[in-house]
């Protein structure tokens, strides 16, 4: 059952109705054939005042017909059945239209809701509140640089000027315009009132719509009819309004909606759910313009019922009238109307074969014989019932196709009790190029084509394709062009199954019987169709096989011929003695063999020799061990077909498969042929050997992909089962039941079980030929020489990352590990920071070394030339605690070292040749850098550490204000001064030394690459200087270990042990480390 309902739009036309049939749940459209107005007595809303006298209003009118999607009023829908009107109040414009077919029952509740219901009407334009702006409103997407457009009136006719009055009354008194001074857009524009006015228009363009009037210049606050993207924004709102509903029990195409329901009893149910949206949204139905309770109707030009879709009558009727053609033009007018209907008409594109040749633009345009045999066959066939079934969700469906010279073409048929009704009917013009594809490439064509024009029916159905020919064995083949190629992977992903072609019962697909019958043949089909027991019938194959044995070796020859009378040739040499009698079996097996391959189901075999005839038959008994293996292994082999006929012939009959057999001279050919000859090295009847050594593997990620490709088997779980079919297209199995992956840039990759990746992972990166190579390089050369299996590449680099030498070979690591954590002294001379350097050249008293301490506060710089590195010689330099930090990392020694180059780099220009006077010149050096400001903290050392600026020689040269000023008397009061305010000069210092501090952190974490290890982890330790291995000169490794962490000290240093657990002596910093993958 189903309801049509329409939203507030005019008032004034109650012809035109819409229905749904109750059983299938299409889209109508539908003409108003009869009204019968019943009147509905004011408060008695009962059965029986319902079913009271007919008013004397009462009238009828007959069905007008549309062919068009919309009529001039601009309705999608037109009526098919009788309607009643009833009318339920002293209004007669108040009134409900219902299906005249309806059962006394379903009629009185149906009436009964609907009154109750009848605040989602509205029989007045005033009566319409709108939908909520902020729901949905209407925008003009135009350019604001382009010139708005302005038209002076128009002068019209006084009754034109009177109706153009009226409208724009309706208009105000409804709130849909609104009266402007000033627009800077004009037109003369008038719309009647629409139910787009129930949209609101955004503020901002509302000038946009002004239009000039004899009484006025009105602008619309509403969406007006006639805006270029109207119709879409109303779309878009009733989508988003019903989107639960959409495809299930509604259906909307812009402003007008169709509610439908399978069973009658549900259909106030789902009524009351869009009468409840509608509510919810304030929008509001044209009664006038609803139809309830109606079974059968037209939608966009398709007549819809429970019988399925059928032809527009008027649209046949167009084309029954029509005269022959007589240019160009009226051939595209008429092929256009044949592609309209093309759905419903088998083979239409050999049907219109004649028709397509005269619009070619090479061609001179004759109206011929085949052109008038073709346009009375189209006639004649538009004159029979045209019908189209509506598949249930998830039923199966069956795809027959044919294949002509010029055109292949497809039928989708559903089976409903026992009878095939076509579905879809799809045809394609081939190009000249596919016109020239092998035969098995055209039905393959068919197939794909069939695909592209129904994705709907593939996607949402299991598609079964019924066919004598092997189409799955070609798409699974792997040495196919490309084309092939794609082809199968598109079918694949859609879940298409093979079916073997039985006989078709039924006039409906009489085109379909032979796929490549010519064309000729087609209409004289009728409804005869072969007997399945006759051997004549098109899915017999025949197999011609022989054998032959002599002194130079054994063969086989086997002709298989396919139902379309293609010739398939294969010869087998045999490396292994046998009789003539065993030559022959070998043969009847390998046809078998080659018969199953290509999909044959029914087959008849040809065999010269009568005893394996005869004992394949029965007549006679096999007494030879051997033969007795033959036989049942042919027996064996027999079961995988429906029908296997076993038939002797003369040797004189057989001469063909004879010739493969001895490929002997006595084979004729009439064009050239490329046979393969294959080699068999044991008996088919020898057993595996019972010692074999087998290697036991568990299930894998290969296995449901095997499962398909060789049964057409899925997972059971939905979720999986589609993702098997849409991958499996990538995939292509052998004979010999190997996986392979199909390549893009190569050949064919095998397929890599798990349990074996990690020996040809290490027979690539470290056998004979491996050579260390990083992760995705092994992946890519493992690709190359033709391997694959899933996140190869993650596995290549969990491979490489793991092995031990590539993990102690690898670059030191130059990016900090660490953060930046700079030290603060909290007053003068607090921390110091020292260190070592040297050796330098030999000086006085053999002093090579120097050592350095560095106020970390004041930048205070103490050195002194050593001899020796002892303890007591650091002793007696050290004045006030020295604290220590974790050795080989400079950055935490850091003011040490900084202070280092500089003493460093100081010594170095002044010494010039004389390397040996270093010593000498380092109180030079060290005077220099204590009076130098330090950009750190804006100072120099010597005044934050005694508070005033030392006098360098140079003052006393070229004496400067404060010594050519300087009294001794008052020498010692400044100095006083100067040390009073020493703190606020130092606490200056250490805010310009924590925002330098900050400045350089942030900088270096720029570049760091966090590492950091937990307790128990396995470490590699940098190789140093006093680590490294001397004889092992550059080709030694640059990380040592493993080492096991032992705890953590600090902020990146690490305590570490040995695999033994004996402890390192110091901790190391965690930029020479890095982590152990094992």
């Amino acid at each position: 059952m189903t309801s049509r309902i329409k939203k507030a739009t005019e008032y004034s036309d109650r012809g035109k109705e819409t229905m749904i049939p109750e059983e299938e749940n299409p889209l109508i459209e539908t003409d108003l054939s009869s009204n019968n107005e019943k009147r509905w007595p004011e408060g008695s809303p009962s059965e029986k005042a319902l079913r009271g006298e007919e008013s004397k209003n009462q009238e009828r009118t007959k069905p007008e017909p549309s062919h068009r999607y919309r009529d001039q009023n601009g309705e999608t829908y037109s009526s098919c059945e009788e309607l009643d009107t009833v009318i339920f109040s002293s209004d007669p414009e108040k009134y409900f239209k219902i299906g005249r077919e309806l059962s006394p029952g379903n009629r009185t509740e149906l009436i009964d809701f609907l009154v109750s219901n009848v605040d989602v009407f509205a029989w007045d334009p005033y009566e319409v509140p709108g939908v909520d702006p902020n729901y949905i409103e209407h925008r003009l997407n135009t350019d604001p640089h382009s010139k708005p457009v302005q038209q002076k009136a128009r002068r019209s006719a006084p009754v034109h000027a009177e109706a153009v009055q009226k409208e724009v009354e309706k208009l105000l008194q409804a709130g849909a315009i609104r009266e402007i001074q000033y627009p800077t857009w004009l037109s003369n524009t008038v719309t009647p009132f629409q139910g787009y006015h129930q949209i609101a228009l955004s503020a901002e363009d509302r000038e946009k719509t002004a239009f000039i009037t004899p009484l006025g210049i009105y602008c619309y606050k509403v969406m007006p009819f006639g805006l270029k993207n109207a119709g879409a924004t109303y779309q878009r709102m009733v989508t988003k309004m019903f989107k639960d509903q959409i495809g299930k029990t509604m259906e909307i195409y812009i402003d007008d909606m169709v509610v439908k329901s399978r069973l009658s009893q549900d259909h106030l149910k789902d009524l009351t759910e869009t009468f409840r949206v509608l509510r919810l949204h304030k929008l509001r139905l044209n009664a006038s313009k609803c139809v309830f309770g109606v079974g059968s109707g037209k939608f966009l030009g398709f007549m819809v019922s429970h019988r399925g879709i059928e032809v527009n009558p008027d649209q046949i009727k167009v084309i029954q009238e029509l005269k022959a053609p007589r240019t160009h033009k009226e051939v595209q007018r008429l092929t256009g109307m044949t592609a309209a209907l093309s759905r419903f008409i088998s083979r239409s594109a050999d049907r219109c074969q004649p028709f397509f040749q005269l619009l070619k633009k090479s061609t001179t345009f004759k109206w011929d014989d085949k052109c008038v045999s073709a346009f009375e066959d189209l006639k004649r066939y538009l004159s029979s019932s045209l019908l189209l079934s509506n598949p249930t969700p998830g039923e199966p469906l069956f795809l027959y196709l044919a294949v002509s010279d010029r055109a292949v073409s497809a039928v989708l048929i559903r089976i409903k009790d026992t009878v095939q009704c076509p579905v879809y009917y799809a045809s394609k013009t081939m190009t000249e190029a596919e016109t020239r594809y092998p035969p098995l490439e055209k039905v393959g064509l068919a197939l794909i084509t069939a695909a592209d024009k129904l994705p709907q029916y593939f996607q949402a159905h299991t598609v079964y394709l019924v066919t004598q020919y092997p189409v799955q064995a070609m798409f699974n083949k792997a040495d196919f062009t490309g084309r092939i190629w794609k082809w199968g992977a598109k079918i694949s992903a859609l879940g298409v199954k093979y079916l073997p072609r039985t006989a078709i019962k039924g006039q409906v697909l009489a085109d379909f019987v032979a796929e490549f019958a010519p064309t000729s043949e087609q209409n004289n089909l009728g409804e005869s169709t072969p007997q399945e027991d006759s051997p004549d019938h098109t899915g017999w194959w025949k197999v011609y096989v022989d054998g032959a044995s002599n002194s130079k070796g054994s063969g086989t020859g086997v002709v298989i011929i396919t139902p379309d009378e293609t010739v398939i040739e294969q010869s087998i040499r045999l490396n292994f003695k046998t009789s003539n009698n065993e030559a022959e079996y070998e043969a009847v097996l390998a046809g078998l063999k080659s018969a199953k391959t290509l999909g044959a189901r029914r087959l008849i075999v040809y065999c010269d020799s009568l005893l394996v005839a005869s004992q394949i038959n029965g007549e006679y008994m096999a007494r030879d061990e051997r033969m007795s293996a033959y036989l049942l292994k042919v027996q064996t082999a027999m079961t995988d077909f429906e029908t296997v006929r076993i038939e002797q012939i003369g040797r004189n009959l057989n001469n063909h498969a004879d010739a493969l057999a001895t490929l002997a001279s006595v084979l004729s050919a009439d064009f050239k042929r490329f046979i393969p000859i294959e080699t068999l090295t044991t008996p088919s009847i020898d057993q595996p050997a019972n010692y074999i050594n087998a290697i036991t593997v568990g299930p894998c990620w290969m296995d449901p992909y095997v499962t398909y490709l060789k049964e057409g088997v899925l997972p059971e779980q939905k979720k999986e089962a589609e993702i098997i079919r849409r991958k499996a297209a990538r995939f292509w199995l052998s004979k010999d039941l190997k996986l392979y992956r199909r390549s893009f840039s190569g050949p064919y990759l095998l397929c890599v079980h798990p349990d074996i990746i990690e020996d040809l992972l290490y027979e690539i990166h470290e056998g004979i030929c491996g050579s260390h190579t990083g992760g995705r390089s092994l992946a890519h050369r493992a690709l190359t020489q033709g391997y694959w299996w899933p996140y190869m590449q993650k596995d290549a680099v969990d491979y490489v990352r793991k092995c031990d030498k590539c993990q102690r070979f690898s670059h030191s690591v130059h990016q900090p590990a660490g953060e930046l954590q700079p030290l603060v002294s909290p007053w003068p001379f607090a921390q110091w920071g020292m260190d070592l350097v040297g050796p330098l050249p030999k000086a006085t008293g053999n002093r090579r070394w120097l050592i350095v301490a560095t106020d970390y506060f004041t930048k205070w710089v103490e050195a002194e030339p050593l001899a020796n590195i002892r303890d007591r010689d650091s002793i007696k330099f050290v004045w006030k605690n020295i604290i220590t930090s974790s050795p080989a990392y400079p950055q935490s020694n850091g003011q040490a070292e900084a202070s280092n180059k500089t003493v460093l780099d100081g010594i170095k220009k002044r010494l010039e040749d004389a390397k040996g006077r270093w010593v000498e010149e380092l109180p030079n050096v060290l005077w220099t850098f204590r009076t130098t400001p330090r950009r750190s903290t804006g100072e120099t050392p010597f005044s934050l550490a005694y508070g005033s600026e030392a006098v360098i020689p140079l003052e006393i040269g070229l004496p400067t204000l404060r010594t050519s000023e300087w009294e001794p008397t008052r020498n010692d009061l400044a100095q006083s001064q100067a040390l009073d305010l020493l703190e606020e000069r130092r606490e200056q210092a250490m805010i310009r030394l924590a925002s330098y501090q900050q400045q350089l952190k942030k900088g270096y974490n720029k570049n760091i690459r966090p590492r950091s290890f937990q307790q128990g982890d396995l470490v590699l330790r940098k190789v140093l200087g006093n680590t490294k291995n001397p004889t092992d000169g550059k080709l030694g490794p640059n990380w040592e270990g493993p080492y096991r962490v032992r705890f953590v000290t600090g902020t990146g240093a690490y305590h570490l042990e040995d695999l033994n657990s004996l402890p390192l002596p110091r901790p190391w910093n965690v930029s020479n480390l890095r982590k152990y993958f094992h």
